[in-house]
């Protein structure tokens, strides 16, 4: 028992680090001309598709209700994002070396409010992204936006646009829900130490 928070750091950190090797996020299109659906992934540090063409067949589709385009090049937090999970995957790492409640317990605090961080300026860019519409566009609805749901689906006129995590943000809900349980156990047993 008393490995046990160690162990948890170390499974959590090796899942975290899963975000370097599968996508977060996907966001599916799906509507009568593309029965299959148009699927975009969206990973810590890159945008991609189903295929090579993914992309560009979503900017060509947000083009004509006057979205912008989705260009990765300058979306500052592909640049970022990967630091910031080594450094959460160094903050594990080095917690489950610890082994003290204090490190446990700032990693899991640290983990979470970039966690809710990431999940609102993600929120933030798509909601940029459905609302600021060009006046240009070749279809104009009046009142309608083009924000993809955070988490579901929404119909976006003939589209159904579906948002769940992908195999990375799975991996990266695993390792929160994780670190948050090796500093409980660590406490828990810190509790029953000096009891005895």
């Amino acid at each position: 028992m008393k490995s046990a928070p160690r162990i948890l750091a170390f499974i959590a950190t090796a899942c975290l680090l899963m975000l370097f090797f599968f996508p977060l996020w996907r966001i599916t299109l799906i509507a009568p001309q593309y029965p299959d659906g148009v699927t975009m992934y969206i990973w810590i540090h890159q945008i991609t598709g189903t295929s090579p063409g993914t992309l560009q067949n979503i900017n060509i589709l947000n083009h004509y209700v006057g979205m912008k385009m989705i260009e990765p090049n300058s979306i500052p937090e592909l640049s970022y994002f990967p630091w910031v999970v080594g450094g959460l995957g160094l903050m594990g790492f080095l917690a489950g070396i610890i082994n003290r409640s204090k490190f446990y317990l700032s990693w899991a605090s640290v983990f979470l409010i970039l966690a809710i961080l990431g999940i609102y300026d993600f929120y933030l860019w798509e909601y940029d992204y459905g609302h600021n519409l060009s006046p240009t566009a070749p279809i104009k609805v009046p009142g309608q936006s083009y924000q993809p749901p955070l988490f579901g689906s929404k119909m976006l006129l003939n589209f159904n646009a579906i948002s769940y995590p992908a195999t990375g943000g799975i991996f990266m809900g695993i390792a929160l829900m994780l670190s948050i349980l090796a500093s409980w156990i660590r406490i828990k047993l810190n509790k029953l130490k000096t009891q005895s």
